[in-house]
């Protein structure tokens, strides 16, 4: 990074944060470099920005099609946009890579924090791809042939769903990162109910290691970048008061992975039939063409 910029890493597996750049007047050099940066990093945090609505819209727009949230009515600028304000209990507190719901999930996420309490609400990131790296040999292989249903039930939406690989290739880097998450994926695909319900488990566990995280504690003004493909986050619900953020989402492409080794389990009939997750799948798998 160029002129008198600093870059200081902050965990042994993702993070680091960028001074000594206003990105509101960010060159054609920098924009060029911060997708490299986050293929290195996952998660970079640049201090003392300040946007307004205008230059965080502005920003995003260099790196793709913003889409501000498509369940939350408060967005803004064009629906490009979205804030959020929240008090304790109104926050994303499970782990989750955004809108993994979708066919083409968010590919970065641009937040700026406007306003925090003294104590508590930080955020912390895992890096899916050394989460994958460090299974044994036998559950990376076993993940490679799975797929997944993830859905938008925590917005009040279980209709809108999709199905991705449980391992994703990142098509930068070429690494492989997991992908499920404990906020947004229901159901292993190729598992009976409770085969899927264990696996799923150890696998949101898994991520949650704190040897594949980095936590940051926010100030007002910081803007974070993260790339979804191989990262997850989740904010700590520890705090009093209001935590107020602003945010564009970069909208992603369909995820590169293995196709799935065995078809969808969808046994009719006994205890699976009583699973909500179960019959979603099924109703999903007839949806398709």
């Amino acid at each position: 990074m160029s002129g008198g910029s600093q870059i200081k890493r902050l965990s042994a597996a993702l993070g680091a944060e960028v001074r000594g750049v206003k990105l509101a007047d960010a060159s054609e050099a920098l924009i060029s470099e911060i997708p490299d940066l986050l293929c290195e990093h996952k998660v970079l945090f640049f201090p003392d920005q300040h946007f307004d609505q205008q230059e965080h819209v502005a920003f995003g727009e260099n790196f793709g099609e913003l889409e501000g949230h498509p369940h939350l009515t408060n967005s803004d600028e064009e629906q490009r946009l979205f804030v959020l304000k929240a008090s304790r209990g109104g926050v994303a507190d499970e782990w989750h890579s955004d809108l993994s719901f979708l066919p083409k999930p968010a590919l970065y996420s641009i937040l700026q924090i406007m306003s925090c309490p003294e104590v508590g609400g930080d955020t912390l990131w895992t890096n899916t791809a050394l989460a994958f790296e460090k299974l044994s040999p036998p559950l990376r292989d076993l993940c490679e042939g799975l797929s997944a249903l993830h859905n938008a039930e925590p917005h009040g939406r279980p209709e809108v769903m999709f199905i991705h690989p449980v391992v994703r290739v990142h098509p930068e880097t070429g690494r492989k990162c997991l992908f499920v998450n404990e906020h947004f994926t229901r159901r292993i695909v190729e598992l009976s109910v409770g085969e899927s319900r264990t696996f799923l488990d150890y696998l949101t566990n898994w991520v949650k290691s704190p040897r594949f995280t980095v936590r940051y504690r926010w100030q007002p003004g910081t803007v974070a970048i993260w790339d979804n493909r191989s990262t997850q986050h989740n904010v700590l619900n520890d705090f009093e008061g209001e935590r107020v953020i602003q945010r564009v989402t970069v909208m992603g492409d369909e995820l590169e992975g293995e196709a799935p080794r065995w078809p969808p389990y969808t046994r009719q009939g006994g205890p699976s039939d009583t699973s909500r997750h179960d019959r979603m799948l099924r109703n999903y798998l007839k949806s398709r063409p």
